[in-house]
């Protein structure tokens, strides 16, 4: 079974600002269209408190709702080249799916091969996962692979079907294993002040809910 309803986390957990008006109880319930646009965030490392959050492979996501995407991104041409980062979506700004593909490559070089490597908080959103099959396709140098930490809204038949188009036009989707998220700890993680070799910990339950969601992600497929 998986883990149950998380705690309400503080906007400080979940990567924003805690104000008197959005502390306790928040009384006022804002609808996601109606909060303001802000920027793409990018860099090379995350915070630790984001992290542990906002990766929780648990199937009640309550506050998680944003996607964190780190990025491993291998060129194969006249100049190779690796580079790695990290992009968080917020509010209405663009997903950081779709960021990823106007910001960090936003063309593929005719000629040039590129290994692509994902690991996502959550699974694409329908409009993302459209974007994504669209891309491979256009670009058949283009190789990637999505490894993501729980799946987003898996019980709706559009999504289900977004996820299987992605497969058939290339894309390699799978659920993070315990190991994965130590891979994420080490390479895309700040580490935390006072212990800079503090080794990942990982959360009750998992691996318990890896494979909850890769049966899922399984009979979706």
């Amino acid at each position: 079974k998986m883990a149950e309803k998380q705690e309400e986390p503080s906007n400080a957990q979940n990567g924003e600002p805690d104000t008197a008006e959005e502390g306790e109880g928040k009384k006022k319930k804002v609808k996601r269209e109606d909060l303001p646009p802000f920027e793409i965030v990018t860099g090379e490392r995350l915070p630790a408190i984001f992290f542990k959050f906002q990766f929780r492979n648990v199937e009640y996501s309550s506050g998680r709702n944003k996607t964190f995407l780190c990025y491993v991104l291998e060129s194969q041409g006249k100049e190779a080249a690796t580079r790695r980062g990290y992009l968080e979506d917020e509010h209405a700004a663009a997903h950081a799916e779709m960021a990823f593909f106007s910001s960090i490559l936003p063309r593929c070089e005719p000629g040039v091969r590129y290994s692509v490597t994902w690991f996502v908080s959550s699974s694409p959103c329908v409009a993302c996962a459209q974007r994504i099959a669209d891309t491979l396709r256009r670009n058949k140098g283009l190789q990637l692979s999505i490894n993501v930490g729980r799946l987003f809204m898996w019980e709706e038949p559009e999504v289900q079907a977004a996820l299987r188009d992605m497969k058939a036009a290339g894309c390699k989707l799978r659920i993070m294993k315990p190991q994965d998220f130590e891979y994420v700890w080490q390479n895309f993680v700040e580490p935390e002040e006072g212990d800079e070799a503090k080794s990942f910990v990982p959360w009750e339950d998992v691996q318990e809910n890896f494979q909850y969601y890769e049966e899922k992600l399984a009979e979706i497929l």
